[in-house]
């Protein structure tokens, strides 16, 4: 099995393309069953049964790691060198600073913050990036509240131009700075829900409520994103499985045979699969 299918982070697509590389034709005939065991860790969401060396993903993958983002954020999401904040440098840089140089840093990062501000409030949201780009690249990294929430006000504008992979890596940063940031993970979550990654979504609003139990935006959400993502991993299934048994039949028609000549059975202990095989 190939290290990429053993990752449920790949689109439909790819898991055929997969398949139809490796696939060898293996067939038993008269009566005869095969086994496959799950994973090692037992995970069901990531096993895998192998039918003639045709996988076939098993009944209860849910898909729910992270699904193909839709290409109209593909431009818009990739990350300029005027974006990307050297933290490494940085630090080097900040090794011959003096304390009372740092807070000087620390005073002109709080003026492009506030010209940040300023351009977000009148609708420049490139300007806004950049002013809050400025100011993380001169903010001493000790001025750890600051930096998160620079972090977090460039990715509300990234939000307004439709970059939601890069203010998810700006949130991400922001609630690593600061762990109890409960802004940064609704925008987050906001972001997560435009590229359909309801899951992680689904997380963050569970994380908010932990913050903040009276939050109304939460407490809908996780009354809202459930049955979506149910709704989301059954479609996926099916779209999934249908492709894959179109395949099966391919390859088996030549020997007057279809996947309807095996009948899939899971081991309710050991929770691996027999396929028994009649003719």
């Amino acid at each position: 099995m190939s290290e990429r299918l053993k990752t449920s982070n790949i689109s439909n697509e790819e898991v055929i393309e997969d398949l139809t590389k490796d696939l060898e034709m293996s067939l038993k005939t008269g009566e005869g069953d095969f086994v496959v065991k799950p994973d090692a860790s037992g995970d069901e969401k990531t096993s895998w049964f192998l039918f003639s060396s045709f996988l076939v993903p098993s009944a209860s993958n849910t898909f729910n790691d992270e699904t193909e983002i839709d290409s109209k954020y593909e431009d818009s999401d990739k990350e300029s060198d005027s974006d990307s904040i050297d933290e490494t440098s940085l630090k080097d840089a900040e090794m011959n600073l003096t304390e009372d140089e740092k807070a000087e840093r620390q005073v002109i990062a709080e003026e492009l913050k506030r010209a940040g501000n300023e351009a977000f409030k009148v609708g420049d949201f490139d300007r806004s990036i950049e002013k809050y780009t400025e100011a993380l690249r001169i903010c001493p990294l000790q001025y750890t509240t600051q930096r998160a929430i620079l972090y977090c006000n460039r990715s509300a504008s990234k939000m307004k131009l439709e970059r939601y992979k890069q203010a998810i890596k700006d949130c991400t940063r922001a609630v690593e700075l600061d762990d109890t940031y409960l802004k940064a993970y609704y925008r987050r979550a906001q972001s997560y829900e435009a590229t359909d990654k309801l899951d992680e979504c689904l997380a963050d609003y569970k994380k908010i409520l932990e913050l903040d139990p009276s939050h109304k935006e939460a407490h809908a959400a996780i009354i809202r994103l459930p049955p979506l993502i149910e709704e989301r991993n059954e479609k996926l299934k099916t779209e999934m499985l249908g492709k894959l048994k179109d395949l099966g039949n391919m390859i088996l028609k030549p020997f007057g045979l279809s996947t309807e000549n095996f009948k899939l059975e899971q081991d309710p202990e050991s929770k691996g699969y027999k396929i028994n095989f009649k003719q």
